[in-house]
């Protein structure tokens, strides 16, 4: 570094300095929010809800038994799982969620049996008895659910008569669901053609729903505590929710107003003068290759739009496309998967490019046989993708055994659902990209003497990459659920919203010193301090998917005050963008679209982290948020506006590189930038916020049960909120056939290009 003093001027400790101290802190509050997530998952195994060996009625009768669970279980994944309703609130929205809608007819059954004997007692028949006997009926009720008679000594679950007697009830009303579907919930006809897996799903269903009814031993609340909400049973949201509720949003407040104060405080750091056009080298044979996955990413993303678009009609047409009967095809569960399975690809494979594009970029060495391993490397995940979207389809169809379901079909959990065999085979392929990735940047890393500078940071992030998704080999299809949902949002929420937000950090910031828009010890502090509030939050931040899946109470407290803080963090490279981009108008004009796409990205964090992210943070809005349309709010503005548009930048930083000017045409980014955007906002405004808010007030109204129903999922309002989201679908698809233009068109010039290899006398670093 040039600046190797530990003060300066002023006396005060130089940024050397700071960057010598930054490293230690980073890896302290790595030590020990891990250590706080390990230790949360240990208790969210031991205590989570014990699965009966048997269930018994008064009279010793067996009504369900562990077997019957764990296989319904895993039935019950391997046909969809989470992509066709719902347990405890995790999966998709337009089927019933499982645990709330079977909860409800048990009590409806049950009050029935209590009442005058009548085990098909209906919510009419609830609604129209006076207040009083209501209320009465209501206690009664709730004192059959909420008192926990299951037995650690003998493992052994008694229900009451009436519950026994309305359980029976709940087998006959599933057997003919799930035989014959629901076409307003899009559930296909012969969904489940065998008595005994409809029995053994039905059983699982029930014991998700006597998990979240009966109270935690010692505890005034249920296992899922008190969710799903629903008077007639008695769940009502734990007070302390509404505690931790308000300290989250002080955290949030006092969070931002330290990171502001602390940020405006520093001194502007010196920008160096940028050329008005960065000199553009001639690609590298590994560069040209690299550039064909972000063709394949723009392919996937133009598919997975079209699976977005299948899956929201859906909600209009349970049954078919404009008449034509897609179900039979393409049913629900596999638009779904697929829309969020390319969603997770092309996202991955535009930041594995970018890796793949900047280390010859950052260390002005290309290694030999690089361009091939490169070619390996795509083919090989081309096959990863093909072969997982054909494994779910065949999976969702029945096609599968259970077994084989989960090795090469669908795994059943949201956001995770290729089958094992493919994970594991995408889990070498990111091995593989390290070590290409690595020996690329070999260079780099050996001219750098610190471990702790840029370039060992940038390998370091990069090897978070594999390690995370890894964590998806932790659970199986037979594994609890309360433990499986914990690591499976290790991946979720730990991979894609924390490493590969620091990795693509670390470009950006790399590429920004490169290039002069930040000094070398500012691009290295920044990184820092945003990987610092990155993993400072997010790591303890992943509890607060767990609230409700069988967890102990202090998952809502500890999660609710980490996550709070997650809105932070993209922001301060934003700021660094910004401020410089005020005092380099020539270089904002060569990357102009690059760093708006980046912009984009802090603006829609705000938006859809921020905002929308608090229908998921605080414990007493996601009690009655959970498990409705509003989470698609958050995760369309998110993981699009978010890791979409940072996948976007990243690529488009990459073409504009060595992309010839002639073949550099604005208009297809401007068009795809501003469609793009605007049709997000639209898709948000008209169709899925006034959809999501109508659904979260007959939560709070009625229950989950209800705003999960027939009779709202089929109202007026919901298939015409549904239909309003056409013209920013519209908008956004033609931004992304624009954008897909552009990169092919991109491609072709780039493979005009003579090759050359590194080094080369048009390479020239910019002094730091």
């Amino acid at each position: 570094m040039a600046d190797s003093t530990l003060l300066d001027a002023k006396g005060a400790i130089s940024p050397v300095r700071r960057q010598l101290t930054l490293p230690a802190w980073l890896a302290l509050i790595c030590i020990i929010a891990f250590s706080v997530l390990l230790w949360a998952g240990a208790v969210i195994s031991k205590n989570a809800p014990p699965v009966p060996d048997i269930v018994r009625s008064p009279n010793q009768e067996i009504l369900v038994t562990q077997a019957n669970i764990q296989s319904g279980q895993e039935i019950y994944l391997s046909r969809g799982g989470q992509d066709i309703g719902s347990i405890w609130g995790h999966g998709s929205y337009l089927a019933p969620d499982w645990t709330a809608d079977v909860l409800h007819r048990w009590g409806l059954a049950t009050a029935g049996i209590l009442y005058n004997n009548n085990p098909s007692f209906s919510q009419k028949d609830l609604e129209a008895l006076p207040a009083p006997e209501r209320a009465s009926l209501q206690a009664r009720v709730s004192e059959q659910f909420k008192t926990n008679r299951y037995s650690p000594e003998t493992q052994e679950l008694l229900l009451t008569d009436a519950q026994s007697q309305g359980l029976k009830e709940v087998f006959k009303d599933y057997h003919e669901l799930l035989a014959k579907g629901s076409a307003i919930h899009s559930i296909p006809s012969g969904w489940f053609k065998d008595d005994s897996q409809i029995h053994d799903v039905t059983a699982f269903f029930a014991w998700t729903s006597w998990a979240a009814s009966a109270n935690r031993p010692n505890a005034p609340f249920s296992y899922t505590a008190n969710w799903p909400h629903d008077d007639l049973i008695g769940n009502q949201p734990p007070a302390q929710f509404l505690i931790w509720s308000i300290v989250s949003v002080i955290i949030l407040i006092a969070g931002m107003g330290i990171f502001l104060f602390i940020y405006l405080k520093e001194d502007d750091d010196e920008v160096l003068p940028v050329p008005a056009r960065p000199a553009v080298r001639i690609p590298t044979p590994s560069q040209k290759v690299t550039s064909l996955f972000f063709g394949v990413a723009m392919a996937l993303f133009l598919v997975q739009i079209m699976m977005g678009m299948f899956t929201a009609h859906y909600a209009v047409e349970g049954e078919g496309f404009y008449g034509i009967p897609l179900n039979l095809y393409l049913p629900y569960a596999a638009t779904r998967t697929w829309h969020l399975q390319l969603a997770i690809f092309w996202i991955a494979t535009c930041w594995l490019a970018a890796g793949l594009y900047f280390a010859p970029r950052f260390s002005g060495y290309e290694p030999k046989g690089q361009a091939l391993g490169n070619s390996i490397l795509l083919g090989a995940l081309t096959v990863v993708v093909v072969g997982s979207l054909i494994g779910s389809w065949s999976a969702v169809q029945g096609l599968f055994s259970v077994k084989n379901s989960f090795l090469w079909g669908h795994q059943g959990y949201e956001y995770i659902e290729l089958g094992r065999v493919w994970q594991i085979l995408l889990i070498v392929a990111m091995i593989f990209w390290l070590w290409l990735l690595y020996r690329g940047f070999k260079p780099a890393l050996q001219k750098e003497k610190s471990p702790t500078g840029l370039s060992h940071f940038f390998l370091y992030s990069a090897i978070t990459i594999p390690l995370f998704y890894s964590v998806g080999l932790m659970y199986t299809n037979h594994t609890p659920l309360s433990i499986a949902e914990y690591w499976r949002w290790w991946v979720i929420h730990l991979w894609v919203e924390g490493f590969f937000e620091v990795f693509a950090t670390v470009v950006i910031a790399y590429l920004c010193s490169e290039l002069g828009f930040l000094r070398r010890s500012s691009a290295l502090r920044a990184t820092y301090l945003t990987t610092l509030l990155y993993l400072g939050s997010g790591v303890i931040g992943t509890l607060h998917h767990l609230y409700f899946s069988g967890t102990p109470s202090f998952i809502a407290a500890i999660g609710s005050v980490f996550s709070a803080l997650e809105v932070v963090p993209l922001t301060l490279i934003g700021f660094e963008i910004l401020k410089t981009l005020k005092l380099s108008k020539e270089a904002e004009g060569f990357y102009r679209w690059p760093l708006r796409f980046f912009i984009a990205t802090c603006i829609w964090n705000l938006i859809g982290a921020g905002v929308f992210g608090f229908l998921i943070n605080p414990p007493i809005v996601l009690y009655y948020s959970q498990g409705i349309n509003t989470t698609p709010i958050h995760a369309h503005a998110a993981l699009f506006g978010v890791y979409g548009c940072l996948a976007i930048a990243l690529m488009l930083f990459a073409l504009r590189e060595f992309v010839p000017d002639d073949a550099w045409d604005d208009r297809w980014i401007k068009f795809a930038f501003w469609a793009i955007n605007i049709g997000l906002v639209m898709m948000l405004i008209f169709g899925l916020i006034p959809n999501g808010f109508y659904q979260l007030a007959q939560s709070v109204e009625y229950g989950t049960w209800y705003a999960r129903s027939a009779e709202v999922i089929g109202s007026p309002w919901m298939r015409w909120t549904v239909w309003l989201r056409i013209p920013g679908d519209i908008v956004f698809a033609l931004g992304t056939v624009s954008m897909f233009i552009f990169t092919m068109k991109a491609i072709f010039a780039i493979f005009q290009f003579p090759v050359k290899t590194y080094p080369h006398k048009e390479f020239q670093p910019i002094e730091k």
